[in-house]
């Protein structure tokens, strides 16, 4: 996949997995690489900005299998942003796909 498609959608797949349900660093990045294939290096900056930009809050929780993990949960202006997100999203999807099937007539 084109390198610039993806960055400029990793943040919403980000906001939208969180706001289904907190996520830890990892579990994140297993979430998003089944729809674009990414690594670690790619989401733990995203997530650093939103936490920083007052988008997601983190919490440290227990782990039965290893160390306490952190998990990051969407805050009430992140759950305004994803959805304003997603709203921009369809539309410059929506207007690309148009002209796309313009072009082939």
């Amino acid at each position: 996949m084109n390198t610039q498609f993806k960055k400029g959608v990793l943040e919403l797949l980000v906001l939208i997995i969180v706001q289904e349900h907190d996520r830890y660093g990892y579990e994140l990045v297993e979430a998003v690489s089944k729809i674009v294939n990414v690594n670690e290096g790619t989401i733990y900056p995203i997530l650093k900005r939103l936490t920083n930009e007052g988008y997601c809050e983190t919490y440290l929780k227990e782990s039965k299998e290893g160390p306490v993990r952190k998990y990051y949960h969407l805050t009430v202006l992140g759950k305004k942003h994803c959805n304003d997100l997603q709203k921009e999203w369809l539309t410059f999807s929506n207007n690309v796909n148009k002209f796309l099937k313009e072009c082939k007539k």
